[in-house]
């Protein structure tokens, strides 16, 4: 659930975010402020939306989705995507410019352009992507609300350490807990990896 959020989340906040970037209309500035704000909206709120618009009688109750993964991932799309757009758009505003303006003189054509642009912004891309999966493997409030916490099904880490701490069961509450902090730490590891980064302390 959570590689399959951020993957789809961060596909469309990038586009999103390059898209606010570059394009000239009326109300670019609110839309600005209004994906800035949805970075800011508590979880919980996102979940309330999209169960009352996935429940039975909801505008996209014919898909079926309440209490399921897929009605799950499409939560924490909405949760990943603000975050994901609202951070390429303020990096793209620092440098697109003028990687644009390179590849113009370069005689790139808008295809090379975007990849170009892509390359060059990759490392603020990659904390982006790393920021949503932050969200997602860690959110509580609106899978729970979606997905209804149901054992074998919907049931994930985080919802299961809330559960568990009502129960009072805190020994196997404090083991998932490590285990998310565990996987988190060798997801982060393994993209550090993928880039090839020298570690930090190595520039001093």
């Amino acid at each position: 659930m959570a590689f399959a959020s951020t993957a789809i989340g961060s596909a469309l906040g990038i586009a999103l975010g390059l898209f606010l970037e570059k394009a000239r209309f009326p109300g670019k500035l609110l839309a600005v402020r209004l994906c800035r704000t949805l970075m800011c909206t508590p979880p919980v709120v996102i979940g309330l939306a999209v169960f009352l618009l996935l429940m039975r009688r909801g505008p996209l109750g014919f898909l079926g989705w309440i209490f399921t993964v897929q009605g799950m991932v499409f939560a924490q799309v909405l949760i990943i995507a603000p975050i994901v757009a609202a951070m390429t758009h303020s990096a793209a505003c620092r440098s697109a410019p003028q990687i644009r303006a390179f590849a113009k003189t370069m005689g790139a054509s808008p295809a090379q352009t975007r990849l170009l642009l892509l390359k060059e912004m990759r490392g603020e891309m990659y904390f982006a992507l790393i920021a949503a999966f932050a969200r997602s493997i860690s959110e509580v409030g609106a899978v729970m609300i979606v997905g209804g916490n149901i054992a074998g099904r919907t049931r994930v880490m985080t919802t299961a350490i809330a559960l568990m701490r009502g129960m009072g069961d805190y020994s196997q509450a404090i083991a998932l807990g490590i285990i998310l902090l565990i996987l988190a730490f060798a997801i982060q590891w393994l993209s550090d990896a993928l880039r090839r980064e020298r570690p930090v302390e190595e520039n001093f």
